[in-house]
């Protein structure tokens, strides 16, 4: 879902196509909406999730501080509650780690070492 905010900010995908929205490169409209797609996808499959996943946490954060926050003190008032549950479900994935159906299970794989017993 959060590719497809991206996708929506940077490619004009998923748009009302009377009014499509397209921020200029380099803005930092443009420059979330990167973030959003190619970190959405990292963590969809699960390729550098963690790293992804905090630097989405951080971006969702700001965004509600910045763009929702001053709509009032709760999130269902400002309309922020979607930004709050992505920064804690990001959150939870950059701490928890990708899983194990991650890109990064099948390409770094680390097998457990066991401490030799006499």
């Amino acid at each position: 879902m959060m590719a497809c905010h991206g996708g929506q900010k940077v490619l004009g995908m998923f748009t009302d196509p009377a009014h499509p929205m397209h921020p200029p490169v380099g803005s930092f409209m443009w420059v979330g909406g990167m973030i959003e797609l190619v970190g959405g996808f990292l963590v969809a499959f699960g390729l550098f999730g963690s790293i992804a996943a905090f630097l989405l946490s951080g971006q969702m954060a700001a965004a509600y501080f910045m763009a929702h926050a001053k709509g009032g003190f709760f999130p269902i008032v400002n309309k922020g509650e979607l930004a709050v549950l992505y920064c804690f479900v990001f959150l939870y994935i950059s701490c928890h780690g990708s899983g194990i159906l991650s890109l990064d299970r099948l390409l770094f794989r680390r097998t457990a070492t066991t401490p030799n017993t006499p």
